[in-house]
């Protein structure tokens, strides 16, 4: 069994900082792609950052420079460091990891997610 808790989520004002964690626990092998989403209530979930195992990172238009993205393998754990928060930033945060177990195929994980607002 594999589980993604995430932390790290609060209330900010605009301009501040967050930072989120995920921790990837259970019978894992190792861990590909690990990724951030977040959605906000009645739409879509969408896209925030993708950091691969060789550490290359992408990122949506609307968080590019001001979000990062980091991924500590030893400890199967994922970050998001995210500065200069906007009002319009405020969702829920998840993380989506894909995992391949030590018994069975690899698949893709979602986290529990995480709100995150930031007031004007």
């Amino acid at each position: 069994q594999v589980q993604l808790v995430e932390s790290g989520g609060g209330l900010v004002q605009a301009g501040g900082s967050l930072r989120l964690s995920c921790a990837a626990s259970g019978s894992i092998f190792s861990i590909d792609d690990m990724d951030w989403y977040r959605q906000a209530p009645g739409k879509q979930r969408e896209w925030v950052a993708t950091i691969t195992n060789q550490g290359t990172t992408r990122y949506a238009d609307s968080v590019k420079g001001r979000f990062t993205i980091s991924r500590d393998n030893a400890k199967k754990m994922v970050y998001l460091q995210m500065n200069s928060l906007k009002p319009e930033d405020t969702d829920v945060y998840y993380c989506y990891v894909n995992i391949v177990p030590y018994v069975g195929p690899r698949r893709r994980y979602w986290g529990q997610g995480t709100q995150v607002t930031v007031s004007s």
